[in-house]
């Protein structure tokens, strides 16, 4: 401390005035360095000092000292978040101390903050009545401090922001490993040996070696304990049926889930209504309604509800959803708030390939006239359902070029980033659930995909001043999400042993979620449906010194996705002797084999042994239909420093402006070795990461939320390649178009 600082007086947070001693706050610098590597003591005090004034509260002075650390940050000395880290850490064990009445800095009694936070409603009483106080003392005491110091500065910002819980006045009560500690808790509840099941889903939250959805992270422990990310549903073409829809939309949002809705049913522009022709508005009036819910129905107070809303390429109403989100026509035919999803046959893109001519229909009108509905057929099936509604002689049609309506998807794509696109007959094609229904759309971030099923009204009777409606239920699917981070990942055995404590904890979740919308717990329980995810991928990459630009990397990740999936599939198996295999399962893919038939997956020397595993499969069946999916888990990466979902870093390093200051961050764990390693998702050629991502989707039963990196300065030519491309190499989603120039909002709702 310089002789100018030693006259200085600080304000308490009690108000009182205090001359300025700074040996407290060196300790302090000290121990937030101590074992940094290239984080020196002496540096930061330099740094820290010329930035205090006289008469600074106490706050301000640990406001400060953190920025200057965030501030050290850069390519050639990335370790200074950490040292930020610890220094925001010690100033939350603080203020936790303080608001817990704690005489012990840092974590404290750990039942004591579960009856307190459980008073004022923040936690769920169901916790304590399925845990005793000795076994809350017992997981109390296998909780490991130690593990704050493996968050960097932006991930603990992000955990202790969004997702601990916090006070009547907003006040830090819980610290990070109570959080992971009690979400572990809720997620082991009902297993037997429940102390034992805690204790693993803590070791892989705690580590880092797994994030979980948004929903679960936040909402496990609480009272109203949604843990779900993302839901899907589908109208039919009647007006009660698209304000259940939107019923739901308003539940879920409100306990902060996603919607993805196809409205493909829906009647178009100009359709006859009880036999007056030219009465129906069509599609957009309705997608703009759900627009309004999203706005209206926010998610738990933080943002808007989000939502997708998908619609068939060949529906009449296409060219109008396809201009919802771009900035020029009619304001009235505009829904900003909504992200749409055109569904794509193969058909589609062999026209578009062929130039040749595409016709538009309306549902309505094919259903009456032809006897079938177009919307509810793919693959061969539905391309001789089209080719007959263009036969036919009075089936009003619109005739248009095919590259014509790619010219509009790639032109809102470029504007706006979306429409998602969704390859409707390679996800069918490939639904091991094929027996029980049909896909139609995907979710909100495009890496769900399972069967799709509206709920219809039976009657509605009046007895004795109580009206009852009664409605058969249709598959309104559910996402339950996790995700295992590649960048904690040191070999199979350990993967094969996250990925089997991620399987029972995502399973777990659909017994202990709280449903807004009791058809989601019908379709959740009839299928069981979970969707493992990865994190940290360019992150592994990186450091293993793979170019993503290589057959390399397409190798690598070929075979690890097939042990992954394999280790999924497993235990899952497993699950299912213990527990029982879920309902639907016969005539499965998975209960004829036909699964592994359509993967190629035969055991071979070196690999997993598919055959065997085929066997247990098809003898003692599996827990979940739907196993494999890839979030983008944007928000939660963060949290466990790794690179988001299966995406390239968007650069290597980066400056973030916050209300505080800026915040410079690198690429996770960056280095000289692994620097170039880390190609920047722009100058990445794509044809490159959709190949990956095709390698990839062999091993996904579901999808993957997959983004196109382009440029301004992209050919319209290779642009459409690129879609070309996709759809050649078997994807079955297109997420965000990013382009370099358009700022988009990612998804926080299936961050997982």
């Amino acid at each position: 401390m310089s002789a100018s600082h030693s006259n200085f007086t600080v304000k308490k947070r009690n108000g009182e005035m205090e001359k300025f001693a700074d040996s407290k706050l060196r300790d302090v610098m000290k121990r937030a360095c101590e074992g940094v590597e290239d984080c020196h003591f002496p540096d930061l005090e330099a740094a820290f000092y010329p930035q205090i004034r006289d008469g600074m509260t106490t706050k301000e002075l640990m406001q400060t000292l953190i920025q200057v650390a965030v501030e050290k940050t850069s390519i050639e000395q990335g370790n200074w978040q950490f040292v930020a880290a610890r220094l925001f850490l010690f100033d939350c064990y603080k203020k936790a101390a303080v608001n817990r009445g704690e005489s012990a800095y840092g974590y404290g009694r750990f039942y004591d903050l579960i009856e307190h936070l459980e008073k004022i409603g923040r936690y769920g009483a169901y916790i304590r009545e399925n845990y005793t106080q000795r076994e809350i003392d017992q997981l109390a005491q296998y909780i490991q401090p130690d593990r704050d110091l493996l968050f960097n500065y932006v991930g603990l910002k992000q955990l202790m922001d969004r997702y601990v819980i916090r006070g009547m006045d907003g006040e830090i009560m819980e610290l990070p490993q109570e959080l992971f500690m009690g979400v572990a808790m809720h997620l082991a509840m009902k297993e037997q040996d429940k102390l034992t099941w805690a204790k693993r889903f803590y070791d892989m939250l705690s580590k880092l070696e797994v994030t979980v959805a948004t929903p679960t992270l936040s909402n496990a422990r609480k009272p109203h304990h949604q843990l779900s990310s993302c839901f899907i549903d589908m109208p039919e073409d009647d007006l009660l049926s698209i304000y259940e829809t939107n019923n739901a939309f308003a539940r879920v949002s409100k306990f902060g889930g996603g919607m993805g809705i196809y409205v493909g049913k829906i009647r178009a522009r100009g359709a006859a209504i009880r036999n007056h022709q030219g009465a129906s508005g069509g599609v957009i009036p309705w997608v703009r309604n759900y627009n309004d819910t999203a706005i209206s129905c926010n998610q738990l107070g933080v943002r808007s509800g989000a939502a997708a809303i998908y619609l068939d390429i060949w529906h009449k109403d296409i060219l109008d959803f396809l201009q919802l989100r771009t900035n020029s026509g009619d304001e009235r035919m505009k829904a900003h708030d909504i992200f749409p999803g055109v569904c794509v046959p193969d058909e589609f893109m062999r026209r578009v390939g062929n130039r040749q001519t595409w016709y538009l229909f309306c549902p309505y009108e094919v259903k009456k006239v032809m006897g079938f509905s177009l919307e509810d057929a793919w693959g061969e099936e539905f391309e001789r359902r089209y080719q007959a509604c263009i036969e036919h002689p009075t089936l009003d049609k619109v005739e248009i070029p095919a590259i014509d309506i790619m010219k509009r998807i790639m032109q809102s794509a470029f504007e706006t980033g979306t429409p998602f696109v969704f390859f409707r007959d390679t996800a069918n094609r490939l639904n091991p659930n094929k027996h029980e229904g049909m896909i139609y759309c995907s979710n909100l971030c495009t890496e769900i995909m399972q069967n799709m099923k509206p709920m219809k009204l039976i009657d509605e009777t009046v007895a004795d001043g109580t009206i009852t409606t009664r409605h058969e239920a249709g598959d309104f699917v559910v996402c339950n999400l996790s995700s295992l981070n590649l960048g904690r990942c040191d070999s199979l055995a350990a993967i094969e042993q996250t990925v089997g404590r991620q399987i029972r904890a995502m399973d777990n979740v659909i017994d202990l979620n709280y449903y807004p919308v009791r058809q989601a717990q019908l379709t959740n329980q009839r299928y069981r449906a979970i969707g493992l995810g990865i994190s940290g991928y360019h992150q592994y990459l990186a450091n293993r010194g793979i170019q993503w630009e290589s057959d390399e990397h397409l190798a690598h990740v070929d075979e690890l996705f097939e042990w992954i999936n394999y280790f999924a599939i497993k235990a899952s198996v497993q699950l299912a002797k213990e527990k029982g295999s879920y309902k639907l399962f016969a005539g499965s893919d998975w209960q004829t084999g036909n699964y592994f038939e359509l993967r190629g997956y035969k055991s071979r020397v070196g690999g997993p042994d598919w055959d065997e595993l085929r066997r247990e499969v098809m003898t003692h069946g599996i827990r979940n239909a739907y196993l494999f999916a890839v979030a983008p888990t944007s928000s939660t990466s963060l949290i466990a420093g790794s690179t988001a979902g299966i995406d390239p870093v968007f650069s290597r390093f980066f400056l973030e402006e916050k209300k505080n200051g800026v915040v410079p961050q690198t690429a996770p764990q960056l280095n000289p070795s692994n620097f170039w390693y880390y190609k920047e998702a722009h100058t990445i050629d794509q044809t490159w990461s959709i190949r990956a991502c095709a390698v990839r989707q062999r091993h996904v039963d579901q999808s993957q939320s997959f983004n196109l990196y382009i440029t301004p300065e992209i050919h319209a030519k290779d642009f459409l390649n690129l879609y070309v491309l996709a759809w050649q190499s078997g994807l079955k989603t297109l997420y965000y178009v990013r382009n370099k120039s358009v700022e988009l909002e990612d998804c926080i709702a299936c961050s997982s």
